[in-house]
């Protein structure tokens, strides 16, 4: 191959400066991607019968939530007696660390308790949410990429030439193959296989699951949650920098624990015929209206 791989310059993680100011490619791409979140899902909404004002509620309130559980679940799994004798670390932003199992976490629990205060069917307004996950998530990988990190193994291959050889013929853009050079050796980019396998997620629940006929409100959250943890399995596997659970890699045990719970409700729920309402069917001022005859 006869290529110079120690030439190669990192990418600068920086999108902007302003003077002392600096704009990362890290927050930027995370801001398009609840952003665009936002539109998908205020668009979805009103067909469905919800304000756009629910989602910039939920919005609000929801993504500092969210950012401050992810920090908690990073710490608590990364170093935890460290973490009780310096709880101010919790502060430390600049110095990174934020685990999405946290902010999904935060995200459902504040979800709940804020459309259940309002009164609001949280089944529907979940499977719009989770179609948001999906693009945030994606496009925060690459924010990952930018900072160099969320990267994988070193891939195993007789030389250098070999290891660019490898992702090469995965057709990856030659500035995502350079961008795995890392420490001297090229590594899996597992940022890149898991904004893949999200955005195949995001493909099959907007252009497939929305339009089944049989699929129930909560169903699409449902699979959110079980491809996200599925892909999340495999991908952890290759990954360097996992946080811990003893000898188990955290995120694992989360995905696996995952799986069996929403199987498990999604099953005791079509069992029991509970909320049996068609997704691509639902509307809002027909469900209330339903709810008020039956008295519920």
């Amino acid at each position: 191959m006869n290529f110079d791989h120690y030439s190669i310059t990192p990418m600068d993680p920086v999108l902007l400066r302003f003077g002392g100011l600096e704009v990362r490619w890290y927050g930027a791409l995370i801001m398009i991607g609840i952003f665009l979140a936002l539109l998908m899902s205020i668009r979805e909404g009103k067909k469905k019968g919800f304000s756009s004002e629910l989602f910039e509620s939920l919005l609000l309130v929801g993504m500092p939530l969210c950012i401050l559980g992810a920090r908690l679940y990073y710490l608590l799994f990364n170093d935890f007696m460290g973490f009780l004798r310096n709880p101010g670390r919790f502060f430390a932003f600049q110095t990174g660390g934020l685990a999405i199992h946290g902010g999904i976490i935060v995200a459902v629990l504040y979800g709940n308790w804020y459309l259940k205060r309002k009164k609001i069917p949280l089944l529907p307004i979940f499977d719009i949410v989770a179609v948001g996950f999906f693009i945030g998530q994606t496009l925060g990988r690459f924010g990952n990429f930018t900072n160099q990190e969320a990267y994988g193994r070193v891939i195993s291959a007789a030389n250098l030439d070999g290891q660019r050889e490898f992702l090469t013929r995965l057709f990856i853009p030659e500035f995502i193959v350079n961008g795995m050079f890392i420490n001297g050796n090229y590594h899996h980019p597992t940022f890149l296989y898991e904004a893949l396998w999200n955005l195949i997620g995001l493909l099959i629940a907007v252009f497939v699951l929305r339009r089944l006929s049989k699929l129930l409100i909560g169903e699409i959250a449902a699979f959110y949650a079980i491809w996200y943890s599925f892909g999340r399995i495999f991908i952890e596997a290759l990954r360097t920098d996992s946080l811990m659970i003893g000898p188990l890699m955290a995120a694992q045990v989360i995905s696996i624990a995952t799986i069996v719970a929403v199987v498990c409700l999604v099953v005791a729920r079509r069992k029991n015929k509970k909320e049996m309402i068609p997704y691509s069917t639902f509307n809002l001022k027909e469900y209330n209206t339903a709810r008020k005859k039956s008295g519920n």
